[in-house]
């Protein structure tokens, strides 16, 4: 093991997308992540980038015995993090009052998408959900249109599994002065409305005054926006500063004295739209990637997942490897001293059973009746 976290262990009960991800990003750190997995219980995605660097057990937590052998675990870790819902782990007998019991310095992480408390958190959710009454859904999209879903990056995994990862870091260093461990209550919601921080100090300034795709960074402004190139693919535009957007409009051959003076005034966004439109239809998107090389003017091709890992600034960071024939992104952020390794490939279940259940002292005989 390689990276700031080696060292640390961290069980993992096995789970779907945001607690995966953020055992990841421990586990991407150098963590010993052992994952608990429900016996014949197949993988969801096959080689799940979300499970690599892991160890896996399997145990039938429906057994008396498989929960003995998750809190002997829990008295050789550091941390647990579970995803179900709110009072599940209690009846299994390794909620946190039983984790706790065996190990005081237990870090115990509890995800889920409403919370532990409120009246929606004995119900069922996804990300769509949980950022819609956040307040960060209803600003995407365009204007005059629908809120679009973006992916399930905000609720999943920026608001839930690496704030999670966050909340974790934050308790072992109070944990380093205090002794003890305590509870995490890492939901989605909550996540996805401190992301949003920014944009509540926006709407609270009068800055996001204007419906959906009609203002600054959401597709309103013309110089901060997405345009369509000769060969029907995308670019991205980004140039806020002034001085950016000079260099911008050198870059795309327009003509100064035919723009609009003000171009941060929203009745010139149409004219200065049409322009820049315009003059990115006239050369490819890679040609477009090709002169922009080297310019402050804030153009980037929009690169599809499969096209990223091959851009030259990607390859030269080396910031996808392939683990398992899928190309995934690398290990981040970097760490100057202590360097995460390349993480291993994911494992299949129960692959690390008998090694990790004989670290504790279980006989052969006995890993045979856990699972």
């Amino acid at each position: 093991m390689n990276g700031p976290l080696t060292g640390l262990r961290v069980i993992e009960l096995a789970g779907l997308a945001p607690a995966p991800f953020g055992c990841m990003v421990l586990a991407d750190m150098g963590a010993d992540v052992i994952r608990i997995d429900r016996p014949g219980a197949p993988p969801p995605v096959p080689n799940d980038p979300l499970t690599r660097g892991r160890r896996s057990v399997s145990l039938d937590l429906k057994k008396p015995a498989a929960i003995e052998a998750v809190l002997r675990l829990v008295e050789r870790s550091d941390v647990l993090v579970e995803g179900f819902r709110p009072g599940v782990t209690e009846r299994l007998g390794i909620g946190p009052a039983d984790c706790q019991a065996r190990n005081p310095r237990l870090i115990y992480a509890r995800m889920t998408g409403w919370g532990q408390s409120g009246p929606l958190a004995d119900t069922a959710g996804h990300d769509i959900d949980y950022i819609a009454i956040a307040g960060a859904l209803e600003p995407i999209g365009q204007n005059g249109g629908r809120p679009v879903p973006p992916l399930n990056l905000i609720g999943d995994f920026a608001g839930g599994g690496l704030l999670m990862a966050t909340g974790i870091l934050a308790a072992l260093h109070e944990r380093s002065q205090s002794g003890l461990g305590q509870v995490i209550d890492a939901a989605m919601v909550d996540g996805a409305a401190m992301l949003s921080t920014f944009v509540y100090g926006l709407k609270g300034n009068g800055a996001l005054s204007q419906p959906r795709g009609g203002n600054l960074l959401d597709g309103g402004a013309p110089y901060y926006d997405t345009y369509v190139t000769a060969d029907d693919k995308f670019v991205a535009i980004g140039a806020l500063e002034e001085k950016f957007y000079a260099e911008l409009v050198t870059l795309l051959e327009l003509d100064p004295a035919l723009l609009p003076s003000n171009r941060h005034d929203p009745a010139n966004w149409p004219e200065l739209r049409s322009q820049i439109a315009a003059a990115v239809r006239r050369r490819t998107r890679d040609e477009w990637a090709a002169l922009s090389v080297g310019s402050d003017a804030c153009l980037a091709p929009i690169l599809a997942p499969d096209e990223a890992p091959q851009h030259p600034h990607n390859k030269a960071r080396e910031s996808f490897v392939e683990l398992a024939g899928i190309v995934q992104p690398a290990p981040a952020p970097r760490f100057g001293r202590t360097p995460s390794a390349t993480p291993g490939p994911p494992a299949f279940s129960g692959e690390h059973t008998a090694e990790v259940l004989s670290e504790l002292g279980y006989t052969d005989e006995d890993i045979a009746t856990l699972g």
